[in-house]
């Protein structure tokens, strides 16, 4: 039984014009014989405009005849089926290949009916037609042509052999001129890899006026032009990028097809009325596949022209923002997957369901959305790229100091400038309007808090802001508009503007966690790749481990410093300017990159080269105190990184001078993996000349942890920060005051923060109620006694001799009255191990130096 009759429940055509109609129900014309041996050659006993069964031709309209229309084609189409009745149609087999040359139908009424069914005129000769009267499958290649296209083709009678006829939307998506000689064979859909999935489950069409001179106000209802099109067009192969003409109302639409699906029709899920097994949705011109009654037809109109789609309840906005054939992995932007997600679902979503479904819902889309966070992070990138992914207009760019003006009212009128068009067409067209997307970088310049005194004392500022907030959500509400804002201070933007209604999406774009820093090294070097000048020994792996607190801009400057020491190695010698013979065999390797490591650093958090500093003799395990310490402060850390509740968590090391305790929290900050790890010393307030500038600093730092979802601060010698000191006693109240509040504070949602504190003077912490603003306190203890000595002094290897330790350790003894109390910091016996081996008596001159800090140090 014929396939096409069991899916669609269609017998065979009846007369269609042009060709001979078949048997198979009343009203179809009898099979013609034109007089020639093959059946071809003579005039049809019918005028081409006229359509078999008596019923006048309708052009553009769906073709019929007596005894119904055409269904898809067996799945053994293309090869010879036995004759019989009416329901079976030999096909040639697809062997034979034939030149072609473009021209005419002479016909002009049968010409008009062949553009707007999109059908390709033939000769007979060149290829035969089917005994059902169906129309034939054509693969077209040849020299002329870039790849290879199919088209529907209907064998007429009269029209000269050796040539085929392409419609002018034809010859665009084929790129061919009329003088062009192309290559045409049968082509069989189901023979290709794709298998069963020879079928269109769904595609996406772009629509629109195909003359600017002809048009209309009427509004087009989706659903009428999908069943439209599927009827002119049923049992038609096409592909994305395909181009055709709809007459609709003696109005020609242009159409473009953008993406298809394709599917598995199987007789059960196509009696169902099912879409069958789908695949992908592609963009790539060799998916092609048959349209049939079940394929979901979604139209969006074309952004350049003024036809006025209705919203369907069942399909996406004809006026969707969203490119059909849009991928994020074309936008180039790495390590902000989840920022986009939230980006996509809060401010795009809504626009690219059914109009119907949102007006039933009482909503409106969102206005704004804020995009806040540390420089070169990539909001500025995000801002450029998202006009690739609209379907829209063109978005309008403005940088925030460009809006004021030194003329009175001018600042203000600039703003109204970047409403006015999405006012003027919201009042045109209303929800049929396009988004009008407005991305305003630096919104912190012009948009400070109002009475703040911003814009010079003018009040020039508080009317910028007063101005964008009654274009946003005044009384003249515009549902057309997206404004997509830009800052690294959210702090000083005015607060009503980040209420819902206005800025009301706002999403940090932190720094890059180490996946994402893989994804941002792989899109820079992508073309290094691709072009095989990225060296093999190049692992982006280990880089991103390496360029921890990297943002993207910095990611970015990274491979260019390796590009340019990869550029020095075929300069020649003794030239500034001479490129050497070899330069064609160019390759990136992994010591550039090396190199670039030493010129490129994190603006944000302490390197490890700069952490590893202060771990100069590393970590000695003299005592069973140093590893108690390490396992409670890699406890607290694992704490802060996974437990829920506990999202900070501040740690003071207290003890002698030199006993180790900037040391065990640097070697802590370094083990625990935490991105963003920051030292604040008394090193780096120096600069300041006041109290104000030293907690703005303080403050600074917090913040910038806060930019980082995992972060941790060193915060070494307290006393000296807060500028203790013993004679008074004096101290900066408003340091103590700042360290104390910001130690408590939380970090915001989703931010985690570990503070290791260090002092050694924790009596003073206690006079002034410090030691209350920790969470945890841990002693670490000097070196206690000989035997701790002797095994600090044989880890660290400053006596190659064991006897030289032994003979060290005895001298203390004596010079100490034969105890075996030490109580030094063993930073203090490191350095005074190292100086020992300068000298000729190495072992006597430590143990009389370490003798003295023992007697400092304990007082009789």
């Amino acid at each position: 039984m014929d396939l096409r009759n069991n899916l669609f429940g269609k017998g065979p055509r009846g007369g269609l014009p042009g060709r001979p109609g078949s048997g198979g129900g009343g009203g179809g014309a009898p099979p013609l014989d034109y007089g020639h041996p093959r059946g071809y050659g003579g005039q049809p006993p019918q005028s081409p405009g006229y359509q078999g069964g008596g019923q006048p031709q309708q052009y553009g309209q769906p073709q019929g005849g007596g005894g119904g229309g055409y269904g898809a084609p067996p799945p053994n189409y293309g090869q010879q089926q036995g004759g019989g009745g009416g329901g079976q149609r030999p096909v040639s087999t697809g062997g034979r290949a034939v030149r072609l040359r473009l021209a005419k139908v002479e016909d002009k009424t049968l010409q008009q009916m062949y553009i707007f069914t999109n059908i390709c005129a033939v000769s007979p000769r060149d290829f035969p037609p089917s005994r059902d009267g169906s129309d034939l499958y054509l693969r077209l290649t040849g020299s002329m042509i870039d790849g290879d296209y199919v088209v529907t083709a209907r064998p007429t009678p009269g029209f000269p052999d050796g040539c085929i006829s392409l419609s002018d939307p034809q010859r665009t998506w084929l790129r061919v001129g009329m003088m062009d000689e192309l290559v045409a064979e049968i082509y069989n859909p189901f023979s290709s890899s794709t298998g069963r999935q020879s079928y269109l489950g769904s595609m996406d069409v772009e629509v629109g006026f195909a003359s600017a001179k002809k048009f209309t106000d009427t509004t087009y209802d989706q659903d009428a032009l999908a069943q439209q099109m599927t009827q002119t067009f049923a049992n038609h192969i096409f592909s994305p990028g395909q181009r055709l003409l709809l007459d609709v109302r003696n109005t020609p639409l242009s159409l473009v097809v953008k993406t298809v699906q394709l599917a598995d029709l199987s007789m059960e899920k196509a009696g169902a009325g099912g879409a069958g097994s789908e695949g992908a949705v592609r963009t790539d011109p060799a998916a092609r596949g048959i349209m049939v009654p079940q394929t979901n037809i979604a139209f969006y109109k074309n952004a350049g022209s003024p036809m006025k789609l209705s919203g369907s309840t069942k399909r996406a906005a004809a006026n969707s923002i969203i490119a059909p054939d849009f991928k994020f992995e074309d936008m180039g932007i790495g390590g902000l997957d989840n920022e986009f997600s939230t980006i996509f679902r809060r401010a795009f979503a809504s626009r690219i369901f059914p109009p119907g479904l949102i007006e039933k819902l009482g909503v409106l889309h969102v206005k704004g959305i804020l995009l806040y966070g540390p420089p070169g992070t990539g909001k500025t990138l995000i801002a450029r790229q998202i006009g690739k992914m609209l379907n829209a207009r063109e978005p309008k760019v403005i940088n925030g100091p460009e809006v004021l003006n030194k003329y009175v009212g001018q600042s203000e009128e600039n703003i109204r400038k970047l409403f006015a068009d999405a006012e003027k067409e919201y009042k045109e067209k209303g929800d049929e309007s396009q988004l009008h997307v407005i991305i305003f970088d630096e919104l912190d310049a012009v948009c400070k808090q109002r009475g703040s005194g911003a814009g010079g004392g003018t009040g020039v500022g508080d009317s910028v802001v007063n101005q964008l907030l009654s274009k946003l959500d005044g009384v003249d509400q515009l549902n057309n508009i997206l404004l997509v804002g830009m800052t690294n201070r959210k702090d000083m933007i005015d607060d009503a503007l980040l209420r819902p209604g206005r800025l009301e999406v706002q999403i940090e774009i932190s720094l890059p966690d180490e996946t994402g820093r893989v994804q941002i090294l792989k899109i820079h070097t992508a073309k290094m790749l691709q072009n095989d000048i990225l060296d093999r020994d190049v692992n982006v792996d280990k880089l991103a481990a390496r360029t921890k607190n990297f943002s993207g801009a910095e990611l970015s400057g990274l491979v260019k410093s390796a590009t340019s020491f990869a550029f020095n190695r075929h300069i020649k010698v003794d030239t500034m300017a001479g490129i050497s013979d070899d330069v064609s065999q160019m390759k990136v390797n992994m010591s550039d990159f090396e190199n670039a490591l030493t010129e490129v650093k994190a603006a944000f958090g302490v390197s490890d080269e700069e952490l590893e500093q202060a771990l100069t003799y590393g970590i000695l395990d003299y005592s069973v105190n140093i590893q108690s310490i390490v396992k409670e402060c890699m406890v607290y850390a694992n704490n802060v990184r996974q437990l829920d509740r506990l999202r900070n968590l501040s740690v003071l090391l207290h003890g002698p001078a030199g006993s180790g305790k900037t040391a065990l929290a640097t070697h802590v900050a370094i083990q625990s993996a935490f991105p963003f790890i920051k030292a604040i010393t008394p090193e780096n307030l120096v600069g300041y000349f006041n109290e104000a500038g030293k907690k703005d600093y303080l403050h600074k730092v917090f913040t910038d942890a806060y930019k980082s979802p995992l972060s941790l601060l060193i915060i070494d010698n307290i006393e000296r920060l807060i500028e203790w000191n013993p004679v008074g006693p004096r101290m900066s109240n408003v340091m103590v005051q700042a360290l104390m509040t910001l130690l408590k504070a939380p970090p915001p949602k989703g931010h985690r923060l570990l503070i290791l504190a260090t002092t050694s003077r924790r009596s003073v912490l206690d006079q002034i109620d410090m030691t209350e603003s920790f969470d945890r306190q841990i002693a670490v203890p000097a070196v206690a006694d000989v035997r701790e000595l002797a095994t600090a002094l044989q880890q660290f290897g400053a006596f190659p001799d064991p006897a030289d330790i032994n003979q060290a350790i005895n001298t203390v003894r004596q010079y100490n009255g034969g105890s075996d109390q030490v109580g030094v910091g063993i930073k203090t016996v490191l350095t005074m191990a190292e100086s020992a081996a300068m000298v000729d008596d190495s072992a006597n001159w430590f143990a009389e130096q370490i003798s003295r800090s023992i007697a400092a140090n304990n007082p009789v």
